[in-house]
């Protein structure tokens, strides 16, 4: 199956791998009989991909229900995010980033929000999907002349292609993801980095953080998928304590640019690392 140039990630996330692409894609096994993704993100490398059998996870409940979503209602998304687009304004975008510390969110359907998110994502600033501790939206408006906020083709294709393949679609803990998988399955890892300053940390999408211990405990599944000779890639931060955990496994440095820093000066590129068993 060709890969459809239409389909490509519509949220912005953290971490994006979009720029890292064609360091990415040549260590992957295109021939697995399913790929598994357990952090998908706003899954730059799977779009690119587009396997015809996978099993994608997130621990992000409302970034999962997009997907689920774009699958199953397109049409009502798509109305929905053209309503949104029509009332695009700075006091519109704080109305609705407000909805989830109400009680009117639980009213809200999966469609709603769906679009929500997707609204957010497009007008914030940055483009960046960021909750605080107690797991509300909070990203301030971005003030873009005019953002891609229906992006109605993109949304279409990415819907024709989750009905007619055989994607598993699941939100929770990545480990349940890979119990039981199997020789010839390919393992893509992106977990929330290790923070290699406490400014810099990249765990603001989801509300419990990813901490050094459960670095190691991730190690600790790597090191399970290789012992069952089931082929895998991880991306995560370049700094001492992931070099020493991974120490027996390949590890190439690739530059990427992040805009995450609060300081613009700040900005910039920096060392990432790819582990993989392949």
């Amino acid at each position: 199956m060709a890969t459809n140039v239409l389909i490509s990630p519509i949220l912005k996330w953290v971490g994006g791998k979009r720029q890292l692409l064609a360091e990415i894609m040549p260590l992957i096994n295109k021939n697995c009989s399913t790929y598994v993704e357990p952090f998908v993100g706003g899954g730059a490398v799977f779009f690119e991909l587009q396997p015809k059998k996978a099993i994608i996870n997130d621990y992000n409940d409302e970034l999962i229900n997009v997907y689920l979503t774009v699958r199953d209602s397109v049409d009502e998304l798509i109305t929905e995010l053209e309503e949104h687009n029509k009332n695009n304004s700075e006091e519109y975008f704080y109305e609705l980033r407000a909805l989830d510390r109400s009680s009117e969110y639980k009213e809200m359907n999966n469609v709603q929000k769906a679009a929500r998110i997707i609204y957010l994502n497009k007008t914030c600033y940055n483009g960046l999907y960021r909750v605080n501790a107690a797991g509300q939206f909070n990203s301030p408006y971005g003030k873009y002349k005019n953002p891609n906020i229906v992006n109605a083709t993109t949304i279409r294709a990415m819907s024709n292609y989750l009905k007619k393949t055989q994607i598993d679609i699941r939100s929770g803990d990545y480990r349940k993801v890979l119990k039981g998988l199997r020789k010839g399955t390919f393992v893509y890892l992106d977990p929330p980095y290790m923070p290699i300053s406490s400014s810099s940390s990249f765990t603001g999408y989801t509300d419990n953080g990813f901490s050094y211990e459960q670095q190691v405990e991730l190690k600790k599944e790597c090191d399970k998928l290789k012992a069952k000779g089931i082929l895998f890639l991880q991306s995560n931060s370049d700094c001492p304590e992931i070099r020493e955990l991974y120490k027996d496994y390949e590890i190439k440095t690739v530059q990427a640019k992040r805009s995450i820093n609060s300081k613009a000066n700040k900005r910039g590129e920096i060392s990432e690392v790819l582990i993989y068993y392949v």
